[in-house]
């Protein structure tokens, strides 16, 4: 591996922070789920910051919660809306390799059961849809490695991610 920490970035339940749980376990690094650093710095749930705040009073507060992440040997799992910040993923991109996990439209979907209750940003009128073609373009930009998950489950996606970050 070229840089200290691996960043995984994708849709929500894409499985960034299953994987990256593993994956630290696997590689002996430490683990940080930035979703969690947003939820302990507020001390509020993710749904309820944007209920308070809105969308854009929601991202200011997970853009200074990833810059304040500056960990070393560690897996860092990202909010599904961390690329809207051009600022927080250049931060991203110097600390670490930027692992993207590609999930299929129709797959993610079917993992997603309550939209709104995961605390997923979604701007006033967007559609899933709207939301998905967007940050797609985003994650592709950013990714230094791009893992496609199938159907296969976590094992052939953690599999994939080991082979590409040799």
């Amino acid at each position: 591996m070229t840089k200290e920490n691996i960043v995984l970035i994708g849709m929500p339940a894409s499985g960034k922070s299953t994987a990256g749980v593993i994956l630290a376990k696997m590689l002996g690094m430490d683990f940080v789920d930035t979703d969690l650093v947003i939820q302990q710095r507020e001390k509020a749930l993710l749904r309820d910051l944007i209920e308070e705040y809105g969308v854009e009073g929601f991202m200011e507060r997970e853009e200074k919660a990833v810059l304040s992440v500056s960990p070393v040997n560690t897996v860092i799992a990202t909010g599904g809306s961390v690329v809207y910040s051009e600022k927080a993923m250049r931060h991203l991109s110097s600390i670490g390799t930027v692992v993207y996990l590609k999930v299929a439209e129709d797959e993610l979907l079917r993992r997603l059961h309550d939209i709104r209750e995961r605390g997923v940003v979604l701007k006033d009128g967007e559609t899933f849809k709207e939301m998905f073609d967007s940050r797609s373009i985003l994650y592709e930009r950013y990714a230094d490695i791009t893992i496609e998950e199938g159907s296969a489950g976590i094992e052939a996606t953690l599999s994939e991610m080991l082979k590409e970050l040799r």
